[in-house]
């Protein structure tokens, strides 16, 4: 447990990677669940060969005007006329992203025009991490550092699964993106597996693909992903 109101940049880093980038597995085969994108079998890091590209994700009620239906998230249908941070307030599985979101101050930024691309971890993801990092990165001492790890999740722009594909397959399989926070995010794309990973090596894995937003598009992944932290 940690007791401390602040930790430097270095311990939040090696407490976060203490167990971010191990814990990961890549989606497995099988039906997927409500809203989830079909994805093939990997061991942890590591995307098996062979596998084809998703199936369209599962879906629920689409939006008024809406011409593809959105992806459920949580197993609850997301408005695509509605913002970034108004649909992640009512998905069951990224309260604990709401929670940093606003401790970080971003609510406003994340409900302005953007565009923004945002790979949104889930609970699951945020629960791997070293016990009470979660806790430590929301009090107030700890804003500026949790403000960097959330904008390194933030990348400029609308880009879709099928944007994020081309876009690595063009360049051998591999690209790069600079997210808001500055700093490079590896996308490796090896069948129907979109491997994300961080600059200290750290993988996730995006589970759900475009859940569109008024404001941009959100991709939810099964990890927490950490820039340079010192």
């Amino acid at each position: 447990m940690i007791r401390t109101t602040t930790l430097s940049l270095a311990a939040i880093s090696a407490l976060m990677m203490a167990t971010s980038g191990t814990a990961q597995m890549a989606p497995q085969t099988g039906t997927p669940a409500t809203g989830q994108a079909t994805t093939g079998t990997a061991a942890t890091g590591t995307a098996q060969t062979g596998t084809t590209m998703p199936a369209a994700p599962a879906t629920g009620t689409a939006p008024a005007g809406q011409t593809a239906p959105n992806p459920m998230v949580g197993g609850v249908a997301m408005d695509a006329t509605k913002t970034i941070v108004a649909n992640a307030s009512v998905a069951p599985n990224l309260t604990t992203l709401v929670k940093a979101v606003t401790a970080a101050g971003l609510v406003q930024t994340l409900s302005g025009p953007g565009p923004f691309t945002v790979f949104a971890p889930t609970d699951a993801a945020f629960a791997r991490l070293a016990p009470g990092t979660v806790d430590t990165l929301l009090k107030p001492a700890n804003k500026a550092t949790l403000t960097k790890v959330l904008t390194y999740h933030v990348v400029p722009g609308k880009i879709t699964i099928a944007q994020l594909t081309a876009q690595a397959t063009a360049a051998g399989g591999t690209t790069t993106l600079t997210t808001v926070e500055g700093e490079p995010l590896k996308v490796t794309v090896n069948g129907n597996v979109v491997e994300l990973s961080d600059v200290n090596g750290n993988k996730s894995y995006i589970s759900t693909a475009d859940v569109m937003q008024s404001n941009g598009v959100v991709h939810v992944v099964n990890g927490v992903l950490l820039p340079k932290l010192g």
